[in-house]
């Protein structure tokens, strides 16, 4: 790219060694927004707080999380890349060893706070990094490597969260983080480098712009509150809900208004006059509302309807991790031979599908099922995610890296909340609605009801069980069976709906540039 201020620049050490070393920051950041989930009970039970009152844990990660998301390219840009890295991934370290020694609620929400805070700056660093590290002729195989934090960690977190659970101690899914934390401030503070466009950057800084922050902390901070507890307060019935999405809506539209207009804005919207990029951040919104929609549904159903345990439910993820490290290096070789926007058509095709197929839930299917329900699932998520990754930043000035990195990771996040909150409240209603469409069979006046009563007398005079009681036992095992096909059909209607939105996206992958690694050097 003419005019960019790091041609000819390269670092001191192995591109692949930092790309390596930073993806395992930001890998420790996403496993840690998932891993908590199973632990939420076990929390509550050890520092005397209700279930409801342990989800705060959650919404104080989320919050601060989505905030600094947001303006991570700005606080780069002012303290210095590397600088803000490495404190980042400190002090992220830092909050995790205090959430592991909390005594109270509210000591370990302060610290999730934290974690949250400090958490937010590791992926888009992670980005910018890789992108100023590696010429663009190899990139998408660098994005390859982080898709490993991005795709890999959501799966893997229920299963190793589950596992430190039943072996040790909920604290350890916080400890774990220190070791890992220590080593990557190490490592990251011997190999990374700032390359001349930080170093002039810093010369000129952009400033702090208080109206910009202000409304970004409030718009941002506000929704994210509504995405996680919105199904808790039971959405806008609640004043609460309604008070938080209105001064959220006012708090980003009024954001976006203020950035358009201002002299030096905290985040430079000219980044979206890119068509790649805004395109790409699109385009890894749906993908990222699709992944945690879909990673959270499965295991809610193995636990809710089939009784699996945290440890087994979160094994029906893994192997789907497994499937994306296989697909990476295979995907970016077709890279260099289809057009990356036919590859990424094909992602969502695949994962329309194969949500399509997860639909087909019955009360007693197998785990074997499940896995490969998953594994298809998450192996769509192979042709999108670095495909994505490289198109988004294909025609991208590199002045504004900063803050499309920050926008491109806080897109993906912020609808991954957005997935999660919306999968978890259409389950309750839809299995509201199920229940309501099958009671109309619930009747003496229907001949299978009445054969499926007198099946079950039958079973149960053959046991033993009295005559004046087989009646009633026989009804309440029916109205049982009949619970849990209405929330088998509750899932199954959850992964129909997620399946359309996937097939929704297609049309919009012709907007992207219709580029290949070997035809379209900026991209990859």
């Amino acid at each position: 790219m003419s005019g960019d201020p790091n041609a000819g620049w390269k670092p001191a050490y192995n591109p692949w060694l930092i790309a390596v070393t930073v993806t395992l920051a930001a890998f420790m950041e996403i496993l840690d927004t998932t891993i908590v989930n199973v632990a939420l009970p076990y929390i509550a039970g050890s520092l005397a707080a209700s279930g409801d009152e342990a989800t705060y844990t959650l919404t104080a990660y989320l919050v601060a999380n989505g905030i600094v998301l947001t303006i991570a390219g700005w606080l780069s840009d002012t303290i210095g890349r590397k600088r803000y890295f490495l404190i980042c991934i400190a002090m992220f370290t830092v909050s995790s060893f205090l959430c592991g020694i909390s005594q109270s609620l509210g000591q370990i929400i302060v610290f999730r706070l934290m974690q949250g805070f400090f958490g937010g700056g590791l992926q888009p660093s992670q980005q910018a990094i890789i992108l100023d590290t590696f010429p663009p002729a190899k990139r998408g195989a660098a994005f390859g490597v982080t898709a490993v934090a991005t795709v890999v960690a959501p799966v893997l977190g229920p299963t190793l969260g589950g596992y430190l659970i039943e072996h040790l101690d909920w604290r350890w899914i916080f400890f774990v983080n220190v070791p890992v934390g220590i080593l990557a401030v190490i490592a990251n503070g011997i190999l990374v480098q700032d390359p001349p466009s930080e170093q002039e950057k810093r010369k000129t800084k952009r400033g702090i712009d208080y109206i910009g922050l202000s409304l970004i902390v409030i718009g941002i901070g506000c929704l994210q509150i509504v995405f996680d507890r919105g199904e808790d307060d039971a959405w806008l019935s609640s004043p609460f809900i309604r008070l938080m999405a209105t001064i959220g809506f006012l708090g980003v539209f009024g954001a976006i208004c203020w950035l358009l207009t201002a002299k030096k804005p905290i985040i430079d919207l000219d980044v979206f006059k890119d068509k790649n990029f805004a395109m790409g951040c699109v385009l890894i919104g749906a993908m990222g509302f699709a992944l945690y929609a879909s990673a959270v549904i499965i295991p809610q159903f193995a636990q809710n309807v089939l009784g699996y345990t945290a440890l087994k439910s979160g094994l029906i993820l893994s192997p789907g991790g497994i499937v994306v490290i296989i697909l990476i290096p295979i995907v970016g070789q077709i890279m260099k031979v289809v057009q990356t926007r036919f590859i990424v058509m094909f992602g969502f095709v695949l994962m329309a599908g194969a949500l399509f197929y997860s639909s087909g839930l019955a009360p007693d299917i197998d785990f074997k099922t499940l896995v490969l329900m998953r594994s298809l699932q998450t192996a769509a998520l192979g042709f999108l995610f670095v495909p994505i990754s490289t198109i988004a930043y294909l025609t991208l000035p590199q002045k504004y890296r900063s803050d499309g990195a920050a926008l491109f990771s806080m897109f993906r996040n912020v609808f991954g909340s957005l997935g999660i909150s919306l999968s978890t409240a259409a389950v309750t209603e839809r299995t509201q609605a199920d229940q309501a469409h099958l009671s109309g069979f619930m009747t003496p006046l229907r001949y299978g009801y009445n054969t499926l009563i007198q099946e079950s007398e039958h079973t149960l005079r053959s046991l033993g069980r009295a005559a004046s009681v087989v009646h009633q036992q026989a009804v309440a095992h029916t109205y049982q069976t009949y619970m849990k096909q209405a929330q088998v059909l509750a899932y199954s209607n959850v992964f129909q709906y997620t399946a359309v939105v996937a097939l929704m996206v297609v049309p919009l992958c012709f907007l992207i540039s219709g580029k290949t690694a070997q035809g379209g050097g900026g991209g990859h």
